[in-house]
Parts: C-alpha cells; sequence; structure tokens
C-alpha cells in the first residue's frame, strides 16, 4: 500500500510517501515569505500550494497514484478524534472556516490527488478534536465554555504507539499526554477519549516558550482597560509574544536549557517556572482522571531536551510511570492512522 502524506503549515508544505508503513520518500519547503504576503488569506493559497506539490512529484518522476492520500486535519467544527473520510460536508466546511490557518487547505488538496489516483482522501485527529466531559466545559461564566483545541494528532498517535508497545488497545488504557512545545497541551485519555485538556491555542494551562497560559483573572482585566494596550497587542501577549519570549526575548529553547543547565538567571528560574506550570498540569488531569493512570507520555519539540524532562520527571514520576517520546512526528502521526484506516485497525469515520 501506498499513501501520499500532506502537512500544509503557515509557512511550509512538507510532504512523504509512505509504502507499507515506512517512508520512502520526503520532501517540502517553507514558502517565502514574499510569494506568501501575495496572498490576503489561506484559501487563496490553494493553487499555489497545489502547483507546489505536483512539481515536486513531477520532480522525483512520481506519478499520481496511490492507496491513499492522508491530509492534516483543518479548523472544522468540534469532532470526536479519529480519521475522517473527505467528503462534500467537509470541503464545505473547510472553504469556509471560522480560523483562517493553511491547515484548512489540507483536505481540500488530498481530495484534488485522491481523485485522480481513485483513492479516498483522509484526515486525522485535527486540532479541533473535541471529547471533553461536560463537566469539564463549564467556567464559572455563562456565555463562555471551555473549547477544546489542543495537540490532537500527536497526542493520539503516541498513545497509540505507546498501547502497541505493552500489547493492549488505546481504547483500553488511561493515559496523560503533555506535548511541550511551542505551544504546551497537556491531556487526560480515558479509555481512547480526551476527557479533558487545557486550550493550547489562546489563554489555558502552562506557560510555553511563546504563550502566557493562565492568567489571574482580575489582573489580566485591569490590564485590558488600562487604555495602554490595543486588543491585538492583548492577544499578542497571550499567543505569540508571551511566556519566555516575554521574559527573555527569545523562544530558543535550546539556548534557554542549555544556559538554564549551567545555573545561569534568569534562565534557571524561568525555565523551573514553566516546568512547574506544566506539572500542575499534569495533576490537575490526574485529578480528572480519578487517580488511575496507566502513563504519562511526555511529547513535543522540548521532549528532545533531558534536561527539561530530567526536570519535569523529578515533579511528577511520582503518580504513574513516564515514558518520553520527543518531536511532533506529525508525518509520521498521518502515515500512522493512514495505514491503520487502509488495514480496518482504524475506524474511518464520515464527517457530518
Amino acid at each position: 500500500m501506498k499513501v501520499l502524506i500532506i502537512n500544509p503549515g503557515s509557512t511550509s508544505t512538507k510532504l512523504a510517501i509512505y509504502e507499507d508503513g515506512k517512508p520512502v520518500w520526503m520532501s517540502g519547503a517553507h514558502h517565502p515569505v514574499s510569494e506568501l504576503n501575495n496572498f490576503h488569506v489561506s484559501a487563496e493559497q490553494y493553487e499555489y500550494r497545489m502547483d507546489f506539490i505536483r512539481k515536486r512529484l513531477a520532480d522525483s518522476d512520481i506519478k499520481v497514484e496511490f492507496d491513499a492520500v492522508m491530509a492534516r486535519g483543518g479548523l472544522l467544527k468540534p469532532l470526536e478524534g479519529g480519521v475522517y473520510l473527505v467528503n462534500e460536508k467537509m470541503k464545505h466546511d473547510l472553504r469556509h472556516a471560522e480560523m483562517d490557518h493553511a491547515c484548512n487547505l489540507g483536505g481540500l488538496l488530498a481530495d484534488e490527488l485522491a481523485r485522480e489516483s481513485h483513492c479516498p482522501a483522509f484526515i486525522a485527529d485535527p486540532v479541533v478534536v473535541d471529547e471533553l466531559d461536560e463537566v469539564a466545559r463549564y467556567t464559572g461564566i455563562p456565555s463562555i465554555r471551555r473549547k477544546s483545541v489542543f495537540h490532537a494528532l500527536n497526542s493520539k498517535a503516541v498513545s497509540r504507539r505507546y498501547a502497541s508497545t505493552v500489547g493492549k488497545p488505546y481504547e483500553e488504557l488511561d493515559l496523560i499526554v503533555a506535548h511541550i512545545g511551542g505551544g504546551i497541551s497537556v491531556s487526560a485519555h480515558r479509555h481512547g477519549r480526551v476527557i479533558d485538556v487545557n486550550n493550547a491555542l489562546d489563554g489555558e494551562g502552562p506557560f510555553s516558550t511563546e504563550r502566557a497560559g493562565t492568567l489571574p483573572s482580575g489582573q489580566l482585566v485591569s490590564l485590558c482597560f488600562s487604555g495602554k494596550y490595543s486588543q491585538l497587542q492583548i492577544m499578542k501577549m497571550i499567543h505569540g509574544r508571551g511566556g519566555m519570549t516575554a521574559y527573555l526575548g527569545n523562544n530558543d529553547m535550546i539556548t534557554i536549557s542549555a544556559e538554564a543547565e549551567k545555573g545561569e538567571e534568569p534562565y534557571k528560574t524561568l525555565l523551573d517556572a514553566m516546568i512547574y506550570t506544566i506539572a500542575k498540569q499534569v495533576g490537575a488531569m490526574y485529578v480528572a482522571m480519578h487517580g488511575k493512570v496507566d502513563a504519562i507520555i511526555l511529547t513535543g519539540g522540548i521532549a528532545h531536551s533531558t534536561y527539561c524532562m530530567d526536570l519535569l520527571r523529578q515533579r511528577i514520576e511520582f503518580l504513574a510511570p513516564v515514558t518520553v517520546t520527543p518531536g511532533e512526528n506529525e508525518i509520521e502521526s498521518l502515515a500512522y492512522n493512514a495505514f491503520g484506516a487502509l488495514k480496518g485497525e482504524i475506524e474511518i469515520k464520515e464527517y457530518c
């Protein structure tokens, strides 16, 4: 079986071909800002991205002949996790998504190439996966409901990989997954469903390299009405220029962790503080799971740092066994889901 993987990011398009579960071809590029500036919204980039994909395939003498095309999911309406067949309803919603991001192009690009191959087009576990328990949605203000926005693709993929290593179905395990990168999400997986997770996009949970995380509400309101900042500036403080960036003017975790390991300040204290907030979020998910947790999985880009993972282990390993699976692994995760669907090991769901 041969599968084409398409992962459109804000400034990049990553491609891969897997045969029988193994990568045989990788390609991709960061698109020049000068070219992307020609488009007002991501939807306008469809032909640009498709031309890029076709050229990369042609340059490698690869014919559009696949058993499936799997793409990164877009910002659709909230849905259960899993593999979804790209259908007309999904394409409509991707074209009219409330939030603008290049990932909305994934299912559309996959559909066109899949039609040429006479094969199915899929997406898997987009960031809008929503399986929250009802009690997890309440905030204390009726007009504000908690949203599920997190690193669903990687979090569920590493959970399934862990399940395979212990010889049990993902749907029979209770896991906590901490995805630690530019954004940080800590999710509680009860028998295959993410019953609670912090909103990793715009203002919940641990602070990270770029995001402020949970803030004291009263102080935030005072800041908003101080007259010093616009709404856009406040949002940038929360998402994009918060966290380590706000303190250090730097979001390079390689440098930050290296300086912290040497004991240099303020790096050491700030990194300790970030790890502390992650550990607290893991503790919150432990309570959400009634203290029944088979394993805690640490993943994401920062999981490559032994120093950071050792600090975090010290705070949480008394709760449950801790395993580390570094990296975001988006391409690999998409391939894993594609072959699981083709083999009948993962249910193919209908978007409606």
